[in-house]
């Protein structure tokens, strides 16, 4: 599919609005939405949006671990075990 089929303007979504909507789901590229020519916004079926959603809350979670182990925020993993071994056991 060409990305140039992707692309309406607001005058089409406004004059297929059902017809968008009932076919969304099967689409695999988001639509664009072109106001004066601009892109403007960008339609996608639930579970598309949903996909990108808990890619993005994986990519920050990466960059932050990232982060701490630039800052030096890390602890060798064999500590951090025996660490919590130990609490399960002064808990009992």
């Amino acid at each position: 599919m060409k990305l140039s089929d992707q692309i309406k303007p607001i005058s089409y979504l406004k004059a297929h609005a059902a017809e968008i909507v009932r076919n969304i789901s099967s689409q695999v590229e988001p639509l664009v939405i072109t106001q004066n020519g601009e892109a403007k916004a960008v339609m996608q079926d639930i579970k598309s949006y949903e996909q990108t959603q808990e890619t993005m809350a994986l990519l920050k979670m990466l960059a932050l671990g990232q982060r701490q182990v630039e800052d030096g925020r890390v602890q060798p993993a064999g500590d951090v075990v025996a660490r919590l071994r130990n609490r399960g056991k002064s808990s009992r």
